[in-house]
């Protein structure tokens, strides 16, 4: 029996039958295109390579944020919201009642329209973390906080003290790690919190992470909630890379977080206990002492969050995207770390810039992949044929993930403009419909334009064929990045 023929014709097989499953598990043609190129033209790894980070188990539901079984109490909530919200866009200012449409698609997926908030813009670590450390200080009933990177160097004992404080003093101190993003404090700093009376639990747990498909579901959330009436969310993770400490030599690292108090908390905190009830496989329930009073009034700004993940019906945060682009009506300024915006968000951005909208797209002049730093350089050159203006952040590291639109709307979260955000990763924005945050956004993106340079649009176009085609070639694998 000649079994290098035997073996040869058992591969031919796999690889049909994985050819097919891409087909039949796949629906993004662009997806199903990469997979299928990685499958037939690296042999043995591509095989690998999909089934590690690309086959579609999120209809195994191995993740579920239907935490109410009750349909009569999810009826009466769902009314409550509505309610509120209608009375929010009542008595909204001009920015909600423009943005009505972005609105009421967020609220489909149960997300509230709150007003009566008050939004503080924090800019980069040095900006964040004193104000997490006070409030942290300050909490007196319970803590809740979700990071996706969470690293054991000076920032993170800073905070892991004084969380271990709290819940010596009583607090219910609640802590979810992403798995593969906090991998570093698994055996040390996890134990410390735990022998200090922190309740805390990977999200997702990986066994094997080298090898394992749950990297590919990574919860990306940055989310602190203290007393159901305080909130952090943003780009900025638990790590000293993110404090610009001008006394040492590091890479300058530009990020953007906002502190939320208010209803607009709501969201967030049902998010948190989602998320805890599938880490820590409990069933913490939704009660009145982990939601700030309806009566009290923090400021004047409306907020609304805008989440999504594997557990999601429709990608939300796409579509929130691509309804604030679409409803610009005059300024689109984007900040993103990772650009490789698919077909859907670049023809959405091409159809607003050739409408007269004027955008500006502020992006790393180099990624911290160069996988990622060629894909995205692959879609410059579409979004400057339509007028576009791109510029490359040379300072340092430009991590920050926000929207201004108009001069009306601020969106500031943990979505990259990319497929990983849009599908892969658990993810969430805040939808901030205030002119005041919104022109504070604004001033921040102009003033980091001053350390980027502006890409020329002729002498982009003129780059030779040698530079191009890496990255044409590797925007065929995009979907993988």
């Amino acid at each position: 029996m000649d079994w290098h023929l035997l073996a040869g014709a058992a591969y031919i097989l796999l690889v049909l039958f994985v050819c097919f499953r891409i087909l039949y598990d796949t629906h993004s043609s662009s997806k199903t295109l990469a997979y299928l190129l990685v499958t037939i033209l690296v042999p043995g790894v591509g095989i690998i390579i999909y089934f590690a980070v690309g086959a579609n188990y999120r209809k195994n539901k191995l993740y579920s944020k239907k935490i109410i079984n009750d349909n009569k109490l999810l009826a009466e909530i769902r009314e409550k919201i509505i309610h509120e919200s209608e009375k929010t866009w009542d008595t909204g200012e001009s920015e909600v009642k423009r943005h009505k449409k972005l609105a009421r698609m967020l609220l489909n997926d149960n997300s509230p329209l709150t007003g009566d908030n008050e939004v503080n813009l924090l800019l980069n670590g040095e900006e964040k973390f004193p104000e997490v450390i006070q409030a942290l200080k300050d909490a007196k009933h319970h803590i809740h906080i979700e990071y996706y990177i969470f690293e054991n160097d000076a920032i993170g004992n800073i905070v892991k003290d004084v969380l271990i404080q709290k819940a010596a003093e009583g607090v219910q101190v609640r802590f979810i790690y992403d798995d593969f993003g906090s991998r570093s404090i698994r055996h040390n700093l996890v134990k410390e919190l735990i022998a200090g009376g922190v309740e805390a639990y990977p999200f997702y747990k990986i066994l094997f992470i080298a090898l394992s498909n749950r990297t590919n579901y990574r919860n990306h959330r940055k989310i602190i909630v203290i007393d159901g009436c305080t909130a952090f969310i943003g780009g900025i993770n638990v790590s000293d890379r993110y404090i610009n400490n001008q006394g040492k030599k590091q890479l300058f690292w530009r990020d953007t977080h906002v502190r939320i108090n208010g209803p607009g908390v709501y969201y967030l905190q049902y998010l948190f206990i989602c998320d805890w009830n599938f880490a820590a496989d409990q069933k913490l329930p939704i009660q009145s002492e982990y939601f700030c009073s309806a009566k009290s009034k923090h400021g004047k700004a409306i907020v609304q969050i805008a989440a999504s993940g594997p557990d999601s019906d429709t990608p939300t945060i796409m579509f929130s995207l691509l309804q604030t682009i679409g409803m610009a009506q005059e300024e689109l300024l984007i900040t993103s770390p990772y650009f490789i915006p698919g077909e859907s968000i670049l023809n959405a951005l091409s159809v607003a810039a050739l409408s007269g909208v004027k955008i500006k797209l502020l992006v790393p002049n180099k990624s911290d992949s160069a996988f990622i730093n060629a894909a995205a350089r692959s879609y410059y050159g579409d979004i400057l044929d339509t007028g576009a203006e791109i510029y490359l952040y040379k300072k340092g590291f430009v991590h920050a993930k926000t929207i201004v639109s108009d001069s009306k709307l601020a969106i500031v979260g943990s979505a990259n403009m990319d497929h990983r955000s849009f599908e892969l990763n658990f993810e969430v924005n805040s939808m901030i419909y205030d002119d005041k945050i919104a022109l504070q956004l604004r001033e921040a993106f102009y003033n980091d334009i001053k350390d980027a340079v502006k890409i020329n649009p002729k002498t982009w176009a003129k780059r030779t064929l040698f530079k191009q085609l890496p990255e044409k070639l590797i925007r065929l694998l995009s979907p993988l990045l």
